[in-house]
């Protein structure tokens, strides 16, 4: 009997002590451990150049190693979809551009996700407003000659990243806007429209201001307007649509962060804490000037209350024109 006694006794200390060690992991502070930026989008762009200026910052910050992990493909929801699968632990974080919202929208049967309920949004930490640019050979030097022409019957393309892109949607609104038609060349990235533009092949072009920065500076391509409501700090003498009467295009890309549905509130407070610290630093802000991205601080509210809003507002859009991703 004292022997049983003596055996349950010593079981019963080993399921305490388990379930004691279990209780002190889970309190464990986040982050014990490396953190992954998943990036749905190729090494070396706009996106993927900040994850890594982010995550060598929040690594200092943080004390743990942050992993950019490039997971291209179907439009950034290749990414996307593997983080609505991870673990709700913090440890795997989708970094995305605005193209999160508007990708679901113009892809030909949908993705199996859904970006307002399949995700914690965490914190924006950006935005840009797009550009309409015109190639110097045109001789379109702003708005009024490119709206007057078109009018005239003058037949004239703009080209963008590719059917579907925000480039492509916002195109089609200033379009709409201004009661022309100038006709779309989808190319396959920012890289190759850019190009014809500088070659003078296609008369107008849109991107946004970090790829056409360095032509910007040499004056290889006329800047005619901006996207956003206001102007941009890059261009301060370039006028917006909205500025010249065309109030409804007013179209700003931003950048964030984003968890599994279910990430711990105090995952995203220690984040957004961080990198509030981390868009104060000046190495940071030169770098996203360099780019033409305003440090566009919000948190996980505010982001989600902008996904919500986009995707309902481009979904609009996206109908109205029967815009499709190639």
């Amino acid at each position: 009997m004292k022997n049983t006694l003596t055996r349950r006794a010593a079981a019963l200390g080993l399921a305490l002590g388990a379930g004691l060690c279990c209780m002190g992991a889970q309190a464990q502070a986040w982050p014990a451990k490396s953190i992954t930026f998943i990036v749905a989008y190729p090494a070396g762009g706009d996106t993927d150049v900040m994850a890594r200026v982010y995550g060598e910052k929040l690594s200092t910050l943080l004390k743990q190693p942050v992993v950019v992990d490039n997971r291209p493909g179907a439009s950034g929801t290749l990414g996307a979809g593997l983080v609505a699968k991870a673990p709700a632990d913090g440890y795997t974080l989708l970094f995305a551009p605005s193209t999160f919202a508007i990708a679901p929208l113009v892809l030909k049967g949908g993705v199996p996700m859904d970006v307002v309920k399949d995700f914690t949004p965490v914190v924006q930490v950006g935005g840009s407003p797009l550009l309409l640019l015109a190639s110097p050979q045109s001789g379109i030097k702003d708005v009024k000659t490119l709206v007057g022409q078109a009018k005239g019957g003058q037949s004239i393309s703009y080209g963008s990243p590719g059917s579907g892109s925000p480039m492509h949607i916002v195109a089609e609104m200033f379009n709409s806007a201004a009661g022309i038609k100038l006709q779309h060349v989808p190319y396959k990235g920012t890289a190759p429209s850019l190009a014809d533009a500088l070659g003078g092949h296609i008369p107008t072009v849109y991107s946004t201001p970090g790829a056409v920065a360095p032509y910007l500076a040499e004056r290889k391509l006329v800047p005619l307007a901006v996207t956003g409501r206001g102007r941009s700090f890059m261009l301060p003498d370039v006028p917006s649509l909205a500025e010249l009467g065309y109030k409804d295009v007013d179209v700003t890309a931003w950048w964030g962060f984003f968890g599994p549905k279910g990430l711990p509130p105090e995952v995203v407070k220690t984040l957004n804490t961080a990198m509030a610290e981390v868009m104060k630093m000046p190495d940071v802000k030169a770098k996203l000037a360099s780019m033409g991205v305003a440090p566009d601080l919000a948190d996980g509210a505010a982001l989600g209350r902008t996904v919500a809003a986009d995707y309902a507002r481009f979904g609009r859009v996206v109908k109205e024109f029967g815009i499709q991703a190639d």
